[in-house]
């Protein structure tokens, strides 16, 4: 016998309007498989001290267990005559665990953002060796570890500064859209004087005031990140408050803060949610350019900017250059065609020919 719920099942999933997105997304296989090549890519460099890291994630030494990944162990705890953090690609730490008994398990790239290749055959920068894969930059860093890192950096300031940007947009937009007359004319003189704003000078003049920090530059940018989105879940609202179910919610006594978050903020996400992934490229741009021009993330972050700074001051070292443009080219084209994905699934035109 048939399960009654089985059979309803289907039908109602089919019914959502939320699944017949997803399923668009789906059949787009540029944009799903770009999701998840992603997201592979996101929890890799959350994961880059498993990855890319000069200690060893777990190392026996005269039979006890050393976790030298979240500790630190003084030279002479593995044999040296120094009380000084243990350099585990020193040769002589090597020869340690080498002994007998004593093992280290490393990473599979053995450096760190900030480790520096003293043992290296060839000056700074050097070309890809199989100690470096990707060679080292200017300052003898590997290269391969700095792109790891300057991926998560990238990244999650990218989530943060997309989140602060959706948040203020989605509040001033609605409050425009919602109450309009005095309070949304008031919005938009505010948003055009704002606008004007000389971005790039206010940094300069907040990077010479202030000490370099990604907090500080999320700040600034949060500032003037917001506007874009605004104007359309403004639009948005403008037009769904028009509608059939907002009168009635009206004269059934609902309150204005009800009526915004229960019926027309759902109704009103589909711009929201379209413009992410492009919102994300641009934040990634964004850090990126401030890198290449000294005004991002504090010296010694680990910063793809940064490494095209690098590049452009030493030409002939073509791999600092190649694999960064590499990295960004591949992270925007991703984002890119996840958010043409996005579009088309969230398309009314689309969803009505289904």
């Amino acid at each position: 016998m048939t399960d009654p719920i089985a059979a309803v099942a289907p039908s109602v999933a089919s019914a959502s309007p939320s699944y017949r997105a997803w399923k668009r997304f789906r059949r787009n296989r540029l944009g799903f498989v770009s999701l998840i090549v992603f997201c592979m890519l996101v929890l890799i460099s959350l994961a880059a001290e498993l990855v890319s890291n000069d200690r060893p994630l777990v190392a026996v030494y005269q039979g006890q267990i050393y976790w030298p990944l979240v500790k630190d162990y003084p030279e002479t705890t593995f044999g040296g005559d120094f009380a000084t953090p243990t350099d585990y690609l020193d040769p002589f730490i090597e020869q340690k665990f080498a002994e007998p008994g004593n093992w280290a398990l490393f990473a599979p790239n053995r450096y760190g953002p900030k480790t520096l290749n003293y043992f290296a055959n060839s000056p700074n920068p050097a070309a890809p060796t199989m100690d470096n894969w990707l060679g080292t930059d200017d300052r003898g860093r590997d290269l391969l570890a700095q792109l790891i890192y300057g991926f998560r950096v990238s990244v999650l300031f990218a989530l943060a500064l997309t989140f602060t940007g959706v948040v203020l947009g989605v509040i001033t937009g609605a409050l425009q859209g919602f109450f309009g007359g005095k309070t949304d004319l008031a919005f938009q003189r505010f948003i055009e004087i704002w606008s004007a704003m000389p971005e790039l000078y206010l940094l300069i003049i907040f990077s010479a005031v202030f000490a370099p920090s990604i907090s500080l530059l999320l700040v600034l940018l949060s500032l003037f990140g917001w506007m874009g989105l605004s104007d359309y879940v403004r639009a948005e609202f403008l037009r769904n408050r028009q509608m059939d179910y907002v009168r009635a919610a009206r004269a059934l006594g609902v309150s204005d803060w009800k009526i915004i978050t229960r019926h027309l903020l759902p109704n009103s996400l589909t711009p929201v949610v379209t413009f992410l992934p492009f919102r994300m490229s641009g934040a990634i741009l964004a850090l990126t350019s401030l890198d290449f021009l000294g005004l991002g993330v504090p010296p010694g972050t680990p910063s793809l900017g940064e490494l095209l700074s690098q590049g452009k001051n030493n030409i002939d070292a073509w791999w600092i250059s190649l694999s960064t443009f590499v990295v960004l080219v591949v992270t925007l084209l991703l984002l890119t065609l996840m958010g043409d994905a996005l579009r088309d699934a969230l398309d009314p035109r689309k969803a009505d020919s289904e």
